[in-house]
């Protein structure tokens, strides 16, 4: 088993106007650059074999600042991105709500299964997110690695390695500059 340390972004302005990033490229803002900077301090002392990041920049900026504190190199995968959100992106949730009557609910029944405009389902980004952990595990196998991504796809990630079904994934949404820690690969219950 190889524990993964799950690190969503810091803040970003887009994070506190409820503004829907998708694969959007949005920096940190002071907050967020404070945020990577204090959970980099935390983390003084954890031993860690490796950190791999998405490349999306709010991403690649933390993960910079925890490669530097750390001392680790970083390796960036595409296939670590936030959801692709269509359309979406760049929304807020009121303006979602607005352009898009009725959609904002459809995703809330059915989060695995539902595309939003031009995007893809949380289901795809799961599986893409899946493959490429499922590589970093292979490879670091029975050691400790720092994964820098977003709220999303790492709540994906949880709800795959706790065996927790897709549709719970808004519960699992982790606040930025946390790290949470799981297993991998998951272990099959066989039930």
């Amino acid at each position: 088993m190889t524990e993964l340390w799950l690190v969503r972004h810091g803040e970003t302005d887009w994070n506190r106007e409820q503004r829907l990033m998708g694969q959007l490229d949005i920096q940190l803002n002071l907050r967020g650059l404070q945020q990577a900077a204090e959970l980099a301090a935390s983390l003084q002392g954890q031993p860690f074999d490796a950190l791999v990041s998405s490349d999306l920049l709010r991403a690649r900026q933390t993960a910079d600042v925890l490669a530097d504190a750390l001392r680790l190199p970083l390796t960036l995968d595409a296939r670590l991105r936030e959801e692709h959100l269509g359309g979406w992106q760049g929304l807020t949730h009121a303006e979602v709500q607005a352009r898009y009557p009725g959609t904002w609910e459809q995703r809330r029944a059915d989060p695995p299964g539902f595309r939003p405009p031009e995007g893809e389902t949380i289901a795809e980004m799961a599986a893409r997110a899946c493959a490429a952990t499922d590589e970093i595990a292979a490879k670091y196998p029975q050691r400790r690695v720092l994964v820098v991504s977003h709220g999303i796809l790492i709540a994906a990630l949880i709800c795959r390695a706790n065996r927790l079904p897709l549709a719970r994934i808004f519960e699992q949404n982790p606040a930025n500059a946390r790290a949470e820690v799981v297993r991998w690969p998951p272990v099959e219950t066989g039930d």
